[in-house]
């Protein structure tokens, strides 16, 4: 893992971010996690490390963020590494989810690593290092029947992360954007993810579509610790990638997308190039 780095991770109670603390715990690395119960996160991490400092933020919330950011500095000097990992999953169509609904899936998954982002720039800058992750979702790339808002979520967060990584790279600071496919974590329980509190019967491909990704729960085929430590190594890399897939799943749904974008660009070529002047 290389030299001993702090780890600012979020949504780190359960899940891949669960992961990530305990393999970053046991490698002697110092990390600050967050989560809205830190209760739960005691509890899920169960570690009386020095190292370790849980931390109670409401992600939605800039001082909150700013706080959780300073006392990570106050506790360990510095942070090297930011993981956006907070998120849930939100379901139904569009029509269905509520202006209420959408906004807070907003709030979470978006407008809250765009807090932390902005809290914790001024430090990496000033220190002319420093890693940011952000987890996406191959939602982001290829969306699927029933999941609009939560696609167009972790679409924002992909193209946040690109332009992002341009914007500080004169710095010295790296971005990268992780979209993993289905992996073998809570995802898909009701504490990781919403449906439409008013489904509509007419919508019965939705309904179907959320049906069978329910059934998956427990039989993803991705492993969230192999998950974890992806992302850990990408941080020893001089020149990590500014997208990573993670999962079969992911690359397969990601390399059609391309190719039928590309196939589409082409077969419409035509009337695009024929607005010039």
């Amino acid at each position: 893992m290389g030299l001993k780095k702090v780890w600012f991770v979020t949504g780190a109670s359960k899940g891949l971010g669960l992961s990530l603390v305990n393999q970053l715990l046991k490698a002697g690395q110092s990390v600050a996690a967050t989560s809205r119960n830190v209760n739960d996160l005691i509890a899920a991490v169960n570690s009386n490390s020095e190292n370790f400092l849980p931390l109670a933020v409401d992600l939605g919330d800039e001082i909150s963020v700013e706080q959780a950011i300073n006392a990570t500095i106050a506790q360990f000097g510095k942070i090297d590494v930011v993981i956006n990992n907070a998120g849930y999953g939100i379901g139904g169509s569009i029509e269905e989810l509520t202006d209420e609904e959408t906004r807070s899936a907003f709030e979470v998954n978006v407008f809250g690593t765009l807090n932390v982002i902005r809290k914790a720039s001024p430090h990496l800058r000033a220190q002319r290092s420093g890693h940011i992750i952000n987890i996406a979702s191959i939602a982001g790339i290829v969306g699927a029947t029933g999941w609009a808002v939560y696609s167009a979520a972790k679409a924002a967060v992909i193209a946040l992360s690109e332009v992002l990584a341009e914007d500080v790279k004169a710095f010295g600071i790296k971005v990268t954007v992780v979209a993993p496919g289905a992996f073998r974590t809570s995802f898909l329980t009701p504490e990781s993810l919403v449906l439409a509190q008013n489904p509509i019967a007419a919508y019965e491909d939705v309904r179907a579509v959320h049906a069978k990704y329910l059934k998956m729960d427990g039989a993803q085929a991705g492993d969230p610790e192999k998950a974890a430590a992806a992302m850990i190594s990408l941080v020893s890399m001089p020149n990590p990638p500014i997208h990573l897939l993670l999962g079969n799943d992911a690359l397969q749904r990601a390399t059609s997308k391309t190719d039928a974008l590309t196939k589409e660009y082409q077969d419409w070529k035509a009337i695009t190039i024929s607005t010039d002047y």
